[in-house]
């Protein structure tokens, strides 16, 4: 019912910068959606997946400790949008970085229900 699509990651160096942004849209048409929280998430070769930030409908934040002070993430809820800025970037942050979004959505003839979605992910490396 609900798609996300990040922007590209890329091939960073130690110690500099890389913006992400990821947008939400219906699937199909006449598809209607609220967002309750969104959030980043990452994956790291033989790592579990693990949050990086998440941002609710209230503008409240979270972030993965090893990250505060160095990432910031913020929303555009009428766009229906999250974005992170990453700096001072390390190696540790290499990654398979993943959008998230959960809501509620519905249709002229489809049950407003809850849903949560992921995007494809994107990568992100910086080279040590």
């Amino acid at each position: 019912q609900v798609q996300l699509e990040e922007s590209r990651g890329g091939l960073v160096q130690t110690g500099e910068s890389l913006s992400l942004s990821c947008a939400a849209s219906p699937s199909a048409s006449g598809i209607i959606f609220t967002i309750g929280t969104m959030a980043w998430y990452r994956q790291a070769p033989g790592t579990p997946r693990e949050l990086v930030a998440a941002i609710t409908s209230s503008g409240a934040t979270d972030y993965l400790d090893s990250v505060k002070g160095r990432f910031a993430a913020s929303r555009n809820s009428i766009q229906n949008m999250i974005f992170l800025e990453m700096s001072r970037l390390k190696p540790e942050d290499t990654a398979v970085y993943y959008c998230y979004a959960e809501g509620h959505s519905g249709g002229l003839s489809d049950p407003w229900k809850p849903f949560a979605t992921w995007g494809q992910g994107t990568q992100v490396t910086v080279s040590s």
